[in-house]
C-alpha cells in the first residue's frame, strides 16, 4: 500500500520532467524541418517549369544585344571561366571571311546562337544557368526544340536534312549533346574519339565492343558513323543504308553475290547468323557452329556422326568450324555442283 502511495505522490514530478524533456527534444527538431522545409522551398522555387523555360526562351528573342558583340563575350569568358570560347576562333564557326558562318553574316557573332546577351552581359554576378541567355547541352534551362532550331538555321543541307523524324530527333537529343562547337576540335567527328560520345547513351553496344569478336570501333579503326546515320535514318537502326545486308556488303564485298546457289539468309539479312556490335564467338556469329546452324537444319538424317561408327561427341564434321568443315562457302556458291555449298 505504501508503494501505491509513493507512486501516487511523485506521479506529478515525474510526469512534469518527462514534458520538460520532451520539450527541449522537440525544439531542436522543430528548427530542423523549418530549416529543411525552407531549403526543399528555395529549391522548387529555383526549378522551372517546361511552361516557364519555354515562356524564357520568348522572352530572350525580345531582349537587346550586347553592345560590342564578342568583346563583350569574351572579356569574361576567357580561359580562366567556366566557359571559356577562345577555342571557338580555331573553327569553322568563327571564320569571319565566310559568310555562311556566325562570325561572318552579321555583327551578332555569339548571339547568332545564344541569342541577345544584354541582359546577360548586365548582370553583376553571371549565371551561367541563367534563363537571360540560350544554354546549349544536357540539363540546361533551354528547351531541346530551341536549342536544335539554332542549328537548323544553318545545318539543314545533306544529311542533317533527314534530322526531323529521325530516331534523335524523336527521342529530344540536343545537337549539343553530341557536338561541342567551343574546342577545337570536336570529339564525335574524331573516328578515334567518336564512340566514347555515342556510349554515353548507348551503354548495351558498348559492352558488346567488349567481347572478344568485335569490329574495331574501340580500338579507333572505326567509327559508329560508318554504319549509322545519326542525323537521319533509311532504315532500321538508324543505318545508313537501307538494309543490314547493303551496308554489311558495302565493306565485305565478297559476300554480295549474287551467286549462282545462294545460303537464303545470307541473301535476306547478315543479322539473322551475326551480330555486328560484338560477340564472344568468332566471326560476330550469335552462336557456334552447329548450334547456329540447326536452329534451320534439322540434323536428321545428316551423316553428322564418323563414318567408323564413332559418337557424335568425336565428330571431326562438328569440331573447330563445325558445319562450315564442309560447307566452307555459307554465303553462297558459284560451282556448278555447289548446291550444298560445300564448294
Amino acid at each position: 500500500m505504501r508503494m501505491f502511495e509513493t507512486i501516487k505522490q511523485h506521479r506529478t514530478g515525474w510526469l512534469a520532467l518527462l514534458i520538460s524533456l520532451s520539450m527541449l527534444g522537440a525544439t531542436p527538431a522543430t528548427a530542423k524541418d523549418k530549416d529543411d522545409k525552407d531549403g526543399k522551398t528555395a529549391i522548387a522555387a529555383s526549378r522551372k517549369t517546361a511552361d516557364e523555360n519555354e515562356a524564357a526562351a520568348l522572352k530572350l528573342r525580345d531582349s537587346p544585344f550586347s553592345k560590342d558583340g564578342v568583346e563583350t563575350c569574351v572579356s569574361c569568358h576567357d580561359e580562366e571561366n567556366e566557359y571559356p570560347v577562345f577555342p571557338m576562333f580555331k573553327t569553322k564557326h568563327a571564320v569571319k571571311a565566310d559568310a555562311r558562318t556566325p562570325f561572318g553574316h552579321d555583327n551578332k557573332q555569339c548571339e547568332s546562337c545564344h541569342g541577345a546577351g544584354g541582359t546577360h552581359a548586365k548582370a553583376k554576378k553571371v549565371d551561367k544557368r541563367a534563363g537571360n541567355i540560350i544554354n546549349f547541352g544536357k540539363n540546361v534551362w533551354t528547351p531541346v526544340k530551341d536549342q536544335n532550331e539554332k542549328c537548323l538555321t544553318c545545318h539543314q543541307t545533306h544529311q542533317r536534312i533527314a534530322w526531323k523524324g529521325s530516331s534523335h530527333e524523336f527521342s529530344q537529343v540536343a545537337c549539343a549533346s553530341c557536338h561541342k562547337v567551343h574546342t577545337a576540335k570536336d570529339p564525335v567527328l574524331a573516328r578515334q574519339t567518336q564512340s566514347r560520345v555515342c556510349f554515353d547513351c548507348h551503354a548495351k553496344e558498348q559492352a558488346k565492343f567488349q567481347q572478344a569478336s568485335h569490329h574495331p570501333v574501340r580500338e579507333g579503326q572505326m567509327g559508329c558513323t560508318e554504319c549509322h546515320d545519326v542525323h537521319g535514318e533509311k532504315g532500321t537502326g538508324a543505318l545508313i543504308k537501307a538494309t543490314a545486308r547493303e551496308k554489311c556488303t558495302s565493306c565485305h564485298a565478297e559476300k554480295r553475290g549474287p551467286f549462282l546457289w545462294e545460303h537464303a539468309p545470307a541473301a535476306e539479312d547478315c543479322n539473322l547468323c551475326h551480330t555486328p556490335h560484338g560477340s564472344n564467338h568468332a566471326a560476330l556469329l550469335k552462336k557456334r557452329a552447329p548450334l547456329l546452324c540447326q536452329e534451320c537444319h534439322s540434323p536428321a538424317g545428316h551423316p553428322s556422326g564418323r563414318y567408323d561408327g564413332g559418337t557424335l561427341a568425336g565428330s571431326a564434321f562438328l569440331g573447330a568450324k563445325g558445319c562450315a568443315n564442309c560447307h566452307s562457302q555459307v554465303h553462297g556458291s558459284n560451282h556448278p555442283s555447289g548446291v550444298t555449298q560445300l564448294r
